[in-house]
């Protein structure tokens, strides 16, 4: 990899709320090179697509960007306005959203959608941009792509809109990918072809990956670099191949152990005891330390630094070194 394509520091956001505030993402700091993908992994409202749409200006009206930067070849997303915004989602940087069913214009058929991005960005001409959905919706396994350009998105499966989404999302070529939940309520087989695909399309192209996800399995077998995200914060970020080898921080080892792996079937599921803490206040110690086994007195009282401790290997964790020679 030549470089960071993508790179995100000390990125902290709010929300307003009537009566408080939601300290929704709290120092978050990751990179993406060229070519490269990166799982952010997390369970429900640990920060990642807010910490990811919020970098490219898709916030909800409440909230705001208290600190931080978020620098995409160079140029910090968060200090342009929105239509130097708008000139690069699109773009320079695609989006495959969690819903392709409330993400797609039920109105339009499907290969107007496709096209309007090419054409509003002035990436083809209508004739160009006609003839590259075309090729698109054949390269996402669309059958009869003439046919179906002129369908709506409820004349296709689930599996089908999602690969509609994809293409709207490669129209213009991006050269970064956010993909948030992109197999999210597909069957497991569904789910496969749609991450073959991303793989290819992203091969072709030497295209960057950002991939939002709850599921540690799809992290581990698409992604060469993975993040975890827990109320907010990173809690560990590291090679593929070193997370699965040793993982470092207790959360990262509950989610490990939440999902089944291909042969072992009898192997009893270990969900991770309790609930996120609600995020009402900055944190000033662990945040995961009421859910963790190896809690003491020193986490509940000092928050935890990201700290290097094998290589490239980044943990949030006092007793990350503890965690790396002993099974949690």
């Amino acid at each position: 990899m030549a470089g960071h394509l993508f790179e995100v520091d000390n990125l902290n956001i709010e929300f307003r709320r009537s009566d408080d505030k939601v300290y929704a993402v709290n120092g978050v700091s990751f990179s993406i090179g060229e070519g490269g993908t990166l799982g952010i992994v997390g369970e429900s409202g640990s920060g990642k697509s807010v910490t990811m749409m919020s970098c490219i200006g898709l916030i909800r009206s409440n909230g705001t960007v208290k600190a931080g930067t978020a620098k995409f070849e160079g140029h910090d997303l968060l200090k342009m306005n929105r239509k130097q915004l708008e000139h690069i989602r699109g773009l320079e940087i695609g989006v495959i959203f969690q819903d392709p069913m409330t993400s797609l214009n039920p109105l339009m058929r499907i290969g107007d959608q496709i096209m309007e991005g090419m054409i509003e960005h002035h990436y083809a001409t209508p004739r160009d941009a006609f003839d590259r959905t075309i090729n698109l919706l054949g390269e996402m396994g669309i059958p009869e792509p003439k046919t179906r350009f002129r369908n709506y998105p409820h004349e296709f499966s689930g599996g089908m809109r999602q690969r509609i989404m994809i293409a709207m999302a490669l129209a213009c070529e991006p050269k970064l990918l956010i993909a948030d939940e992109p197999t999210t309520a597909l069957d497991v087989t569904v789910q496969m072809q749609i991450l073959a695909l991303l793989k290819e399309q992203q091969e072709k192209k030497n295209m960057s990956i950002a991939m939002i996800t709850h599921d540690f399995g799809v992290a581990t077998n698409f992604c060469d670099k993975i993040v975890v995200l827990y109320a907010g914060q990173v809690m560990e970020v590291a090679e593929t191949k070193e997370f699965i080898r040793r993982p470092a921080h207790p959360y990262t080892i509950g989610l490990k152990n939440s999902i089944i792996e291909v042969g072992q079937r009898d192997r009893a599921l270990k969900p991770i005891p309790g609930m996120a803490p609600t995020l009402t206040s900055p944190p000033t110690s662990c945040s995961f330390a009421d859910r963790c086994p190896l809690v003491t007195d020193r986490c509940r009282n000092e928050l935890p630094v990201l700290r290097q401790v094998d290589g490239n290997h980044m943990v949030a964790c006092h007793r990350a070194e503890e965690v790396l020679n002993h099974a949690v």
